[in-house]
């Protein structure tokens, strides 16, 4: 039997490509509110940048499943494979790091008041990483659906949370009160888990030890995408009120200083 040495042309009407992919939904997204071009660029960059946010809580509550079953090496194989999403992401600021002041400022008014800070799905990738804080419910309440899912998965467990919880049921010593403390809080240092931690990086096992690892890449890929947004703020803007009326740069300062996941950087000075 012959293979045929053309694809085939005529689907009598969509394609299959079309009904999967939905391309022609994705292209009418964008709707430029300026006639600079440049206004397009960051549009699409926003966009994919919202795919990715949305793409990376499918990949974490997905891992939060695996760790729950007590499948480490499930779960670390999808954090693997989402800190290739995170570092996708993070090189779609480099178009927009190269805007000049006056660039930016040629489509900046088209924005008004929007600012990447309103994102309801970054909101979530901030909150399964565990940062969390009810104060950052409060720009979502506009959008009722939104703001009940983000408060819903406030009162969650965060993804460390299940590492930590998992860490428990192998045997490690994580104290009682960070397994029963309220996860609706910021997660905060502690050092007797920071002493697992340094045991594990000392004598496994070999699948807790690549957890951390893999955690330690999502960690430092988010860190990378907090400075690169302050650095491309930095650039295109410098000081001046952010387009949310934050305090812009120094606001960004401020968070770029958090570590997620923090005593798996700490304890490496202990082994």
């Amino acid at each position: 039997m012959t293979c045929p040495v053309s694809p085939k042309l005529d689907f009598g009407g969509t394609t299959p490509y079309e009904d999967y992919v939905h391309a022609s939904v994705l292209h009418g997204l964008q709707q430029q509110w300026s006639d600079d071009p440049r206004e397009m660029s960051f549009l699409v960059i926003t966009q994919v940048m919202e795919l990715y946010f949305g793409l990376l809580c499918f990949e974490w509550r997905h891992a939060q499943g695996e760790l729950r079953a007590d499948d480490v090496r499930a779960a670390v194989r999808t954090l693997r494979r989402s800190e290739l999403h995170m570092q996708a992401l993070n090189a779609a600021w480099r178009p927009i790091a190269r805007m000049t002041p006056a660039e930016f400022n040629s489509f900046r008014d088209a924005l008004g008041e929007g600012s990447g800070f309103q994102s309801g799905r970054y909101r979530e990738v901030e909150f399964l990483l565990g940062e969390k804080s009810r104060s950052l419910l409060v720009p979502h309440r506009a959008v009722p659906s939104q703001h009940d899912a983000l408060e819903a998965l406030l009162h969650e467990p965060s993804l460390y949370d299940d590492v930590l919880a998992l860490l428990h049921r192998r045997g490690k010593p994580i104290p009682a009160d960070v397994l029963t403390r309220d996860v609706s809080r910021g997660y905060e240092p502690n050092a007797e888990v920071e002493a697992v931690w340094a045991d594990i990086y000392r004598d496994g096992p070999q699948d807790l030890l690549e957890l951390g690892e893999a955690l330690t890449d999502i960690a430092e890929e988010f860190t990378r995408w907090r400075h690169d947004h302050l650095l491309a703020t930095r650039r295109s803007m410098g000081a001046k009120t952010g387009t949310g009326g934050s305090a812009g740069v120094a606001w960004l300062e401020k968070r770029a200083q958090r570590s997620v996941f923090p005593e798996l950087w700490t304890a490496r000075s202990h082994v």
